[in-house]
């Protein structure tokens, strides 16, 4: 048994053995068995584990939320990367024709523009006369006739001036027999194309 003075006044002790007391004494009997107080403590400690429980399932909510959230963007973003991609490639096949379209041209205008220069070189050299022209890829072979020499080492002088070509060799000349009027010279070119 707790006893508590209330007054605060410590207690006088008598002579004979006996206690005489002008002080009162309040009792309150046992402040609790160990049982109640582990039950007590139980009780606590449940409802702090109670309340982080609480506290933690709210968090997994919130976590649950935004997560359907971003998988939801994530889901609009796929969408998004997928029409990219789809009109990214309808793109690059778009260029690809327009490149084969202009590669088409460029290589449709090289051999015109080869036989322009010539025809307009040759109509430019007086007394010479082409019979064929062959293009080798980085050379052009020419063959033909011409009233003299002269004639000849003019054309080769005057296709070095077109910028076209970078080498010009005479293959062979001579003179054609076979036409008895005048001197005809028969004549075989290489010429070398340039970068042009």
């Amino acid at each position: 048994m707790i006893r508590i003075n209330l007054l605060g006044a410590p207690k006088p002790k008598s002579k004979r053995g006996g206690a005489v007391s002008s002080v009162s004494v309040m009792e309150v009997g046992d402040a609790g068995s160990p049982k109640l107080k582990i039950l007590v403590l139980l009780l606590v400690v449940g409802l702090g584990n109670g309340l982080y429980w609480f506290r933690l399932d709210k968090q997994r909510q919130n976590i649950a939320s935004q997560m359907q959230v971003a998988e939801q963007r994530n889901r609009e973003l796929a969408d998004v990367k997928a029409r990219y991609l789809e009109r990214q490639r309808q793109a690059d096949a778009y260029k690809r024709r327009v490149d084969v379209i202009d590669q088409l041209r460029a290589n449709q205008a090289g051999p015109v523009e080869l036989l322009s220069t010539i025809g307009d070189t040759v109509n430019g050299t007086e007394a010479v006369w082409l019979n064929t022209m062959k293009d080798q890829g980085s050379n052009v072979d020419i063959e033909g006739m011409a009233l003299s020499t002269d004639a000849v080492a003019n054309l080769i002088t005057n296709l070095q001036k077109t910028g076209h070509f970078k080498n010009i060799e005479i293959k062979e000349t001579y003179q054609d027999e076979q036409v008895k009027d005048m001197q005809a010279f028969q004549f075989t070119l290489t010429c070398e194309k340039g970068k042009s």
